[in-house]
């Protein structure tokens, strides 16, 4: 029987290998379920970022009737306006940039550094200092002793009070030293004999390697110091100079809730049509410092994602 199977030009294995393959309705179907799968999720993730932007840009007093979903029912500017009227957003706006940029800078220079030396199998200290920065993550001492820290330091009421306390941290330590770990120590080895010291081997050979990790790690030491408000609240709110965005837009969203806290003047009422229309309301006002906050981000966010998954170090070992 097999014998007249080989005769006739088939063997058992391909007849098997043809009854697995796919057939031709399965593929339309996976892909058809994917794209609708993918559409709804798109969806369901830029509704609430579109709600946001529509309730920005429609009357205060109308908002508070509910039912704006993609597109304002009252448009109006007025929100942005209220926002921009004070001079003193403008000046808050660059001190929230500077502190971004030259803290994400610090913190990804400082911490990789630290990061490489732990790193070192050779290195005697390697183990004690890493438990004492993993002690850091889980005990903290609390407001008020970080309050006279910061006191006894002299940074109160200074630009580097948003500096200092966050040039290192302990969880962005370990992350870059796992992907440190990865690294081909043939990599560092070449370097070593070439006369590199470690500060070079660190600087041309560790640090470029690092990039994908590094631009993870920057996008969210950029988040936490550009929407951190309440060190500005607790260390530099004597000092207008040193206002940041985000303490600026919280200390207007307070405003605006005390001036509308009767619900009569907060829906227009006994207000024209152009007066009622002009008016802001806390969850106007709301939607419109959240664009304001996250558009610098989203600007960023694009250069920076490209990093997230391609690996630099692919293929920088030969065979």
């Amino acid at each position: 029987m097999a014998n007249q199977q080989i005769s006739r030009g088939t063997t058992p294995g391909l007849s098997v290998k043809k009854s697995l393959r796919p057939s031709g309705l399965e593929p339309v179907l996976f892909h058809s379920f994917n794209t609708v799968f993918m559409i709804c999720l798109v969806l369901v993730t830029l509704y609430p970022f579109i709600n946001t932007i529509a309730v920005s840009f429609n009357a205060g007093n109308d908002t508070i009737r509910g039912g704006i979903y993609l597109w304002p029912r009252v448009w109006t500017t007025q929100n942005y306006k209220a926002i921009f009227a004070s001079g003193t957003i403008y000046d808050a706006f660059w001190i929230s940039v500077a502190r971004t940029v030259i803290s994400t800078i610090l913190n990804i220079f400082l911490t990789t550094m630290l990061a490489y030396t732990l790193s070192r199998k050779d290195y005697v200290f390697r183990k004690p200092i890493t438990i004492i920065f993993v002690l850091t993550m889980y005990f903290s001492a609390g407001l008020i002793p970080n309050y006279f820290l910061i006191k006894d330091l002299n940074l109160l009421g200074s630009f580097w009070v948003y500096i200092f306390p966050t040039m290192i941290s302990a969880f962005n330590m370990i992350v870059i030293r796992t992907y440190i770990g990865t690294i081909p120590e043939s990599l560092l080895e070449s370097a070593r004999i070439d006369g590199a010291g470690d500060f070079k081997i660190f600087m041309r050979v560790v640090f470029p390697l690092c990039k994908p990790v590094l631009a993870t790690i920057a996008l969210f030491v950029a988040v936490g110091a550009w929407n951190s408000w309440f060190d500005a609240f607790i260390y530099t709110s004597s000092k207008q100079s040193l206002s940041t965005l985000q303490y600026e837009l919280m200390k207007l969203l307070s405003t605006t809730m005390n001036s509308n806290s009767n619900p009569n003047v907060a829906a227009g009422v006994g207000m024209d049509r152009d007066s009622a229309k002009a008016m802001v309301t806390p969850l106007s006002i709301r939607a419109a410092i959240t664009i304001v906050a996250s558009v610098p981000i989203l600007v960023v966010y694009p250069f920076m994602q490209k990093y997230f998954v391609v690996g630099l170090n692919v293929g920088s070992v030969k065979e």
